[in-house]
């Protein structure tokens, strides 16, 4: 018996209009109340531009923030403080001459995108839920078709893990009273070397890196190393979601550790 035709009539729903029943907009309020939190502290601590190294007990900490310092205060700038040239009109922060690649590298992200826009624009409010626009342009025109590159910041993304572990190493030695180095762990080590492998995880569980591995290949499964690389980076991918807000409040974490710490409203212990 023949399978009857049924003509279903499609009515473009109103701007928050839905048939579920779950809370569905809890995920964004929490994407607002968390991503939003993190955009407004680490403006501050980029513009404010003190407090962000530690040096006393012979620690040798550095807020991700501000790495690499390029030119600054601190005993880790590489070139030295403020230049000359510098517009005396312009705010000058350290952070300022380097955030803008791990900042373009997190909002270009894929699963970022996904989360920002229903959460900040409402495109959509989420799944099965009316919109706010008659219109849908994606990510083919301007300015979205910008975050096309995100495949690039991957790379520059990379760089910064390995500046930011040398940190992490760095923080594992200990100024003491000859002036020398000697291997110590602090707090602050540790949360620096948490802030590593938690950006690492994120990362190197980028899609863009799992299409660079495998994604033009038909059999991945014959590749032998690669495959093997496919399936590490596959296995953190999964849970890229977790990743990423775990990397995003301890980078915000670490920086405001550092910070603390260098005002001397916290202590940092030394363990070893």
């Amino acid at each position: 018996m023949g399978a009857t035709a049924t003509d279903v009539p499609l009515t473009r729903r109103r701007f928050g209009e839905t048939m579920r029943r779950d809370a569905w907009w809890g995920q964004s309020v929490l994407t607002v109340l968390g991503f939003g939190a993190f955009i407004v502290y680490s403006t501050w601590a980029a513009f404010q531009g003190n407090y962000y190294w530690l040096s006393q007990g012979g620690a040798n900490y550095l807020s991700p923030f501000y790495s690499p310092e390029i030119f600054g205060d601190s005993p880790h700038s590489v070139f030295g403080p403020k230049p000359g040239w510098w517009p005396g009109w312009l705010p000058f922060s350290p952070a300022l001459l380097i955030l803008w690649a791990p900042a373009g590298f997190r909002f270009t992200c894929y699963y970022y995108r996904g989360a920002y826009y229903k959460a900040f624009w409402a495109d959509p409010p989420s799944c099965a839920v009316g919109e706010p626009r008659n219109v849908y342009l994606g990510e083919n025109s301007l300015p979205l078709i910008l975050q096309n590159i995100h495949r690039y910041f991957f790379y520059v993304a990379v760089v910064f893990i390995v500046l930011l572990a040398h940190d992490a190493w760095k923080a594992m030695w200990f100024t003491n009273a000859a002036g020398g180095q000697s291997f110590g762990i602090g707090v602050g080590t540790l949360v620096l070397c948490v802030n590593v492998w938690l950006l690492g995880s994120y990362t190197l569980g980028c899609h863009s890196l799992r299409h660079l591995i495998g994604g033009g290949m038909d059999e991945v499964s014959k590749a032998g190393a690669c495959h093997r690389a496919y399936n590490c980076v596959s296995c953190l991918n999964k849970r890229h979601m977790l990743w990423a807000w775990l990397s995003l409040f301890w980078v915000g974490f670490s920086d405001v550790y550092v910070r603390l710490c260098s005002m001397g409203i916290w202590k940092d212990f030394r363990l070893l």
